[in-house]
């Protein structure tokens, strides 16, 4: 039923225009990668190799010079999913009401999740979704791009010579997680139900400032998210980020870094739960600690655009029992990798990725894929 009703929306944006009604704009992007991990006996068991499919298709329209709406599906390794779904009320440049299904706003990277907009297969970790090796020791990143929920948010943006100075704050349902959840549970947020799991909404913002000479461009900003995960809301997380951008000519850099503190349900029996034993105070931690970063470089040459990354996942507390991490366990990813520009807009991304483990065999990930946008 949810597919059922996503269609008929994205039908009734799409269909035939009147005269009088706002314009219409369709945009989408389509990448088929195929990963090999050339260094593992089992590759299966460590991420989701070998081919993997994404697509994401909107449709928007503005209904008037103050409302305006948005349909997107995405279709990736999770199935199909309403990528947002929302309506914007403009009162101003300043000020913006967009309510909805939407990707609220936090850190650099989500501007241009879609695989047609980014120049690797895959993400920077601290926005893993679903292919980084060890994926499920890990259990993604600190924030999986694209985070899509339900909610409200209030944004605009103040222009000035040479620059403008972005705003967003957002009230939404939040990430989800177990009674005595250890962590987030990132199914739940993708699951048939796109409902609020404690009566309680997560809320978060951002601000941004960029300023733009003939010389470079410059953008920095900082995000942060909190709220309760359980259905009890007893168990409360935070998160927060820094990035920036440097257009430099035809070279751009970036970096970004985001910190989550989660609190995890110590249970009735925690030195049985986890994996290590109270401190010298005979108490258990019930927080755990997981930062992430990334900073890369982009270069086109020609028809090819260069890329080189150096990213990586901390996590710093107390595990559970079953869990194959320690209580300092890292990972750090150094990637290579080139973009190269098709006809048509389509490009043919061909990267290599060197992953060294703190706790595991460090390992080769290799990535060839199509993208092209819509």
């Amino acid at each position: 039923m949810k597919y059922v009703l996503l269609a008929l929306s994205v039908c009734l944006l799409a269909g035939p225009a009147r005269a009088e009604d706002g314009e219409r704009n369709f945009a989408g992007s389509i990448q088929l990668d195929y990963l090999a991990i050339p260094t593992a006996k089992d590759p299966r068991q460590l991420t989701l190799d070998a081919a993997t499919f994404e697509a994401s298709m909107k449709v928007s329209m503005d209904f008037s010079s103050q409302v305006s709406g948005a349909v997107k599906v995405c279709i990736a390794c999770h199935g199909v999913e309403t990528g947002m779904a929302f309506f914007d009320l403009r009162v101003a440049d300043q000020l913006n009401f967009r309510v909805g299904r939407l990707t609220p706003a936090f850190g650099n990277f989500p501007l241009r999740h879609d695989p047609a907009n980014h120049r690797t297969s895959d993400k920077p970790l601290p926005y893993d979704m679903g292919r980084m090796v060890r994926i499920r020791e890990w259990n993604e990143g600190v924030l999986p791009s694209p985070w899509v929920d339900n909610g409200v948010e209030i944004n605009g943006t103040q222009f000035f010579d040479h620059g403008q100075v972005d705003y967003a704050i957002y009230a939404v349902s939040g990430p989800k997680g177990a009674v005595d959840g250890a962590d987030f549970d990132f199914t739940q947020s993708r699951s048939a139900y796109y409902v609020d799991n404690n009566s309680e909404p997560s809320v978060g913002g951002r601000i941004g400032a960029t300023l733009a000479t003939r010389r470079y461009s410059l953008s920095v900003g900082a995000s942060t998210m909190t709220g309760h995960y359980d259905p009890d809301r007893k168990l409360s997380f935070w998160v927060a980020g820094a990035d920036g951008q440097l257009q430099l000519g035809a070279l751009t850099v970036r970096a970004e870094y985001l910190l989550r503190r989660t609190e995890m349900a110590l249970g009735a029996s925690p030195e049985t739960r986890f994996k290590y034993g109270p401190d010298a105070d005979g108490k258990f931690a019930s927080y755990f600690l997981k930062d992430g970063f990334y900073a890369e470089a982009e270069l086109p040459v020609g028809a090819l655009d260069v890329l080189a990354r150096w990213d990586g996942l901390r996590r710093r507390g107390n595990v559970l029992a079953q869990s194959e991490l320690r209580s300092k366990s890292d990972v750090y990813r150094y990637t290579v990798g080139g973009a190269y520009r098709l006809p048509s807009g389509v490009r043919l991304k061909v990267s290599g990725e060197v992953y060294d483990f703190s706790d595991f065999d460090d390992e080769v990930a290799l990535h060839v894929g199509i993208a092209g946008a819509l």
